[in-house]
């Protein structure tokens, strides 16, 4: 188990699970508030401005556990190029989801985000060597059924909007470099590296490469403008904090299904604050691609403990 010892009292064990969930329905819906914060931004700010805040304002939140595992040492690392790529992947994927709860229902782009495990296993075979069965394979392509369910490329669904249709595509391109994200970071955890020294290049690399592309499309907030950027880094970097904590203590098996939680979460908030009703087929690729999803979670883990 993560972080749980077999030898603790069934009480502990208890108050420790219950801990890792309520960590991981935390970060969720902490996450569920960042896109809604995005989303009220609107267009008057360039997306790549909001991720160069997200960024700087991140990497201040996690400063204190940076401080307490060694400050800046923390950051000497071996791997340079695989924080370079890790970096490149996570910050397109962050552009793509933040364009993407502009452009769409917060909760299909967070539907389409819980692709990833999808991808994830497909891309883990060339390049990380890892074996794919038919039960898991059948998994991925029920989920990317889910996905096209979501979409609804015939007649009736996005493709009578070329604009949500091609916001749709942008996002699960970042779904993939998301994917490749984890899976740089899995290379890293092989050799070593620190949770909290892959988190602190990540935002740092992020601040970089946004803050010389904003120049360009600088946008001065205003003081509301202001405050929804500021909130989106607070936010976003506490919900990155209670996520690490949750898997830390928690078992995957048991804490991952509570991530889909946001589901629900940006529903809520897309119905409540822009009118973002659900039909049948939302729901129902919604469903698809969630079933999946924790499939794979629960067989990856399960493999894991037996290999």
């Amino acid at each position: 188990m993560n972080g749980t010892s077999c030898a603790v009292s069934p009480a502990v064990l208890k108050t420790v699970r219950r801990r890792a969930i309520l960590c991981v329905l935390g970060a969720s819906a902490a996450f569920s508030l960042t896109a809604a914060l995005v989303k009220s931004l609107g267009t008057g700010i360039p997306t790549i401005e909001i991720v160069l805040f997200r960024s700087l304002v991140a990497f201040v939140v996690i400063g204190p556990m940076l401080a307490r595992q060694g400050g800046w040492r923390t950051l000497r690392s071996q791997r340079p190029l695989s924080h370079a790529l890790r970096t490149v992947y996570g910050f397109f994927g962050m552009v793509t989801s933040f364009y993407g709860y502009r452009m769409l229902p917060l909760a299909m782009v967070t539907a389409l985000g819980f692709a990833m495990p999808l991808f994830l296993t497909v891309l883990s075979v060339p390049l990380l060597g890892e074996r794919v069965g038919w039960r898991r394979a059948t998994a991925i392509l029920v989920g990317f059924a889910g996905v096209v369910v979501m979409v609804r490329p015939w007649h009736g669904g996005l493709g009578d909007d070329p604009t949500a249709l091609g916001a749709v595509g942008f996002v699960v391109a970042g779904v993939v470099a998301w994917a490749l994200a984890m899976i740089s970071i899995r290379k890293m955890g092989r050799s070593g590296e620190s949770n909290v020294t892959i988190v602190a290049w990540f935002s740092l690399g992020c601040a970089a490469i946004a803050a010389a592309g904003s120049i360009p499309v600088w946008v001065t907030p205003d003081l509301l403008q202001l405050a929804a950027l500021v909130g989106v880094g607070i936010i976003a970097g506490v919900a990155q904090l209670l996520m690490t904590e949750g898997y830390r203590t928690g078992e995957t098996t048991l804490v991952a299904p509570f991530e889909y939680s946001a589901i629900l979460y940006t529903t809520l908030l897309g119905m409540f604050l822009w009118g973002e009703l659900p039909d049948v087929w939302n729901i129902l690729g919604i469903a698809i691609v969630v079933a999946s999803g924790m499939y794979i979670y629960r067989r990856e883990v399960t493999l894991g403990l037996k290999r």
